[in-house]
Parts: C-alpha cells; structure tokens; sequence
C-alpha cells in the first residue's frame, strides 16, 4: 500500500514536473490536448517515462559537484561581510548564517545541512554543536562537518545553542571554500 502511494505521488510529481518544464507551450497547447487523443497519450507516455523508478527529474538546477565548489569559492562581496570586535578588542569579519544559507541556495539549491550533535560542558559554562553540509551535484554529494562552541551568557542575540550552530554551520561552509578568503585575510 505505501509503494503505490509512493508511485501515486510520484507520477503526481512527475506530471506537474513535465507541465511546468513545457511552460507557456504546455499552456498554449491545452487546448489541442483536450480535442486530439493523441497529444493526450504522448504526454501520458512522456509522464510514464519520467516515473520510472530509476530515474528521478530534475528541474535543471543540479550541477556537477566541480562548478558548485567553483561557485562558493568566490569571493563573497564586502557589502554582504559584516564586523564585530571581539572582547580583547579584536575586529573579526564574517558572513552572517542568513547569509550563508542565501548563498548556499543559490550556488548549491540542493544541500542540506543537520545538526549531528549538542554537547554542554561538564561545568555548564559553554555548549558545542557539531553541524553537517551536504552537496548534492549530479555527479556525486560530498559533507562537511564543523563544530561551533559558545560560552553560556555570551552577550549577543540569540541563546548559545543558536550561537553555536550558526557558527558550526559557518565552519561547514567554509570548509567548501564558503567565506574562506575571510580568514586568508585575518593572517595578513
């Protein structure tokens, strides 16, 4: 029964994928597919073609994973890197997660990012988050993990779990080459 509501919703899927790839055609052509059977049948053939269980359509947004590393390797524009001064006194510049996550669905609309851990400090002064990238490109998917760790009462917005996350998901991105000509400028 779950198989055929997978294949149900599939071939649903897979109809409004066609109809929306075909366009104005598609919309301009309705009216000869409800007077002649046979563009009736093609479509519904070309609908059966694309179910088929071995292959999934894509709406032409996945790329090789090389010209998606190429993309997030870019350097990212001043206006969009922000500052803050560290308690010693410190600027750091960096890409806020909102950002990120922008960036992220531009260049490479078919990642995913999962929290994989939460740890808090044995004393209860600080909390770490592990936080995993994943690139899906029509060659292969790659991850990245990274850990963001925050002091519990760190003046800021947010509470340090969201803090910490936003920062190992940072990390991760970074790790694609995401914001990473940032920290080749900290060392000069």
């Amino acid at each position: 029964m779950a198989s055929s509501l997978v294949r149900s919703t599939r071939y649903t899927l897979v109809k409004r994928f066609i109809l929306f790839q075909r366009g104005a055609s598609a919309q301009a052509a309705s009216s000869s597919f409800s007077s002649t059977g046979t563009s009736n049948i093609q479509r519904e053939k070309d609908v059966n073609a694309y179910a088929d269980e071995d292959s999934v359509p894509t709406s032409g947004i996945s790329r090789p994973l090389s010209e998606i590393l190429k993309e997030l390797n870019k350097k990212v524009p001043d206006s969009l890197i922000r500052v803050r001064t560290e308690a010693d006194g410190f600027p750091i510049k960096y890409i806020p997660w909102h950002v990120i996550n922008r960036i992220m669905n531009l260049h490479a609309p078919e990642w995913s990012g999962e929290v994989r851990s939460m740890t808090y400090s044995a004393d209860g002064n600080s909390v770490s988050v592990v936080y995993r990238v994943t690139l899906y490109g029509t060659d292969a998917e790659i991850f990245r993990e990274s850990t963001g760790t925050v002091s519990i009462g760190e003046p800021g917005f947010g509470d340090a779990v969201q803090k910490a996350e936003a920062m190992a998901f940072r990390r991760a991105c970074a790790r694609f080459g995401l914001g990473l000509h940032l920290y080749h400028e900290e060392m000069a």
